[in-house]
């Protein structure tokens, strides 16, 4: 049995691999858009019902304005670097939700949410444009899949070793052992990389949308105002730290107006 579990892990993980465009690395991803998708635009469609969506606002309209321009940025980008017809499957949708969370999220397929609590942080249609482009990235680099193969790796990991050790004391420290150890040093860190990786994707997308990317450490500096020191050691959250992210953004902004103007952007919002 537990040859049977290792060689299905082995196999998932060398036939589900799928090469990120903007990276060039390959990444771990057991599930195709045909099932995911699917599935993400079921659930938004079912948070929407269940919250209350603002509409017909200068706010709601400059969400919407905002995405289409990042994700029409996103396509050209993917044209010129030979991924045409890589959008085809995602359906894009910009909403704007009455909530006081200082948050955006963005589910696979392209389905995006703004709270209204990140608004006065945002400022401006070039702040939303930084979020926006972060949330974007997610959804092209298949971020949510990811998270869902290494999260059933995890599981046939803990399956594993549960059908290994026979010794009930034992597969208890082994459960410990495994659940944290499993966390702090594998899932934390693959989602901080997805979040570093997300930024940086961003940047360049809302720089190729006509947005300053020099505009996003700033964010993030009133970001960590806002929440006024109030955050978990960085190895011990999903997210980097604001100052990473703030040094993170600051170093890559060059190079993210030097990707616009290949595509004719030399002046930005």
């Amino acid at each position: 049995m537990k040859r049977l579990i290792l060689t299905i892990a082995i196999f998932l993980a060398v036939v589900s691999c799928k090469t990120n465009p903007f990276t060039g690395k390959s990444t771990l991803n057991f599930y195709p858009n045909s099932q995911v998708f699917p599935m993400a635009f079921a659930q938004y469609d079912e948070f929407l019902g269940e919250n209350k969506v603002v509409k017909g606002t200068s706010e709601a309209e400059m969400i919407t304005r905002v995405g289409q321009r990042i994700a029409s940025a996103a396509e050209r980008w993917l044209d010129s670097n030979g991924y045409p017809g890589y959008l085809k499957d995602y359906q894009w949708e910009y909403n704007l939700v009455q909530d006081e969370t200082v948050n955006a999220w963005c589910m696979p397929g392209g389905k995006i949410v703004f709270y209204t609590g990140i608004m006065p942080i945002a400022q401006n249609e070039t702040g939303v444009a930084v979020v926006m482009g972060h949330e974007v990235a997610h959804a092209l680099a298949d971020h949510g899949a990811q998270r869902m193969s290494a999260g059933m790796l995890q599981q046939i990991g803990a399956v594993a070793g549960n059908v290994a050790i026979q010794d009930p004391e034992k597969r208890n420290m082994f459960n410990q052992a495994y659940g944290l150890g499993s966390t702090l040093g594998v899932m934390l860190p693959f989602s901080r990389s997805h979040e570093t990786e997300a930024d940086r994707i961003g940047l360049q997308i809302m720089a190729i949308a006509g947005y300053n990317p020099d505009e996003a450490a700033k964010l993030w500096q009133r970001m960590k105002a806002a929440s006024g020191g109030q955050a978990p050691p960085e190895f011990l959250s999903t997210h980097p730290s604001n100052d990473t992210r703030i040094s993170n953004l600051t170093a890559w902004a060059p190079a993210a107006k030097e990707e616009a103007r290949k595509f004719g952007v030399t002046s930005f919002k």
